[in-house]
């Protein structure tokens, strides 16, 4: 991918960043700062709420220091601007005023010293190595030293699918973020997991080459299913399994319709004729498998 300066972008590009104030930020920078010019709209949806307010915000790779000049003119003088860097020279942006870390985001040691210096953080913004386990470690180490109602955005992740990261890979950032998907809908019973991040990671957005984590545990709860009324009746017929199996369906309901009344039938019946059926399921996949491609 070539790069280059903001005023020779397509108008495309243009247009999608002319009302961005983060972008007229960023081009007016007199330190050099790389970013992917789709980026500026997706930072404001996800970080406008933290504007004006007393945050502290780690961007991990700062390279000459463009992007922090960046955050701090965005955030507003009451932020906390960190950066983390593997290059020592990023030191030197201390003199700026900033919080210059040098480690391995890859190192649990450094994080977990990092930490336990700076305290807990509301927004983290990872444009460092790009590395699968860069990327990882990054993200685990730093979910339990997010405050509530903070956001941990991970960028650049197209680099799991680039054979110079390592990938494709099991083991790659975006299926690691695919994974947590798992996690957090194994708040309902049932769906089970024994990642406790599920208690503290509320959601996860997927954007172009961005995923975005909302940390909050006090909405990271187990469902639980509530009626609002009692008046009505509860012995609806289950009709899911109809499309598959019609004749039985119907024979059951006008034959034998009291057995779909009794929750031992009910269940034999889902079992072999839909959950755990395999013809069923061969027809899902013939139906579906288009939808995949």
């Amino acid at each position: 991918m070539s790069i280059i300066h903001p005023k020779n972008l397509s108008n495309e590009s243009k247009d999608l960043n002319s009302s961005s104030k983060l972008f007229e930020i960023y081009k007016n920078l007199n330190l050099t700062s790389l970013k992917c010019d789709t980026y500026f709209q997706t930072y404001e949806e996800l970080f406008n709420e933290y504007v004006g307010k007393e945050i502290t915000f780690v961007e991990v790779g700062v390279l000459h220091g463009g992007s922090l000049l960046m955050w701090r003119e965005y955030f507003g003088p009451k932020a906390r601007i960190i950066g983390i860097d593997l290059d020592p020279r990023a030191k030197e942006l201390e003199q700026k005023g900033f919080e210059i870390f040098i480690g391995s985001q890859s190192d649990k040691n450094f994080w977990k010293k990092f930490y336990s210096t700076i305290g807990k953080i509301d927004v983290l913004l990872d444009d460092g190595g790009h590395v699968n386990d860069q990327q990882i470690i990054t993200l685990s180490e730093s979910i339990d030293n997010t405050n509530n109602n903070g956001t941990i955005v991970i960028e650049d992740v197209h680099t799991s699918y680039l054979k110079k990261f390592g990938n494709p890979s099991r083991v790659s950032f975006v299926n690691y973020s695919k994974y947590l998907i798992d996690v957090i809908n194994s708040r309902f019973d049932g769906v089970e997991s024994k990642n406790e991040f599920k208690k503290k990671i509320y959601s996860i957005q997927f954007f172009n080459s961005l995923v975005a984590f909302k940390i909050n545990t006090k909405k990271s709860i187990n469902s639980t299913i509530i009626k609002n009324s009692d008046t009505q009746r509860s012995n609806v017929a289950d009709h899911r399994t109809n499309d598959y199996f019609p004749t039985i369906s119907s024979f059951i309901d006008l034959k034998l319709p009291i057995l779909k009344k009794l929750p031992v039938i009910k269940k034999i019946i889902r079992y072999f004729f839909y959950t755990h059926n395999i013809f069923v399921k061969l027809r899902y996949y013939l139906k579906l498998r288009k939808y995949f491609k």
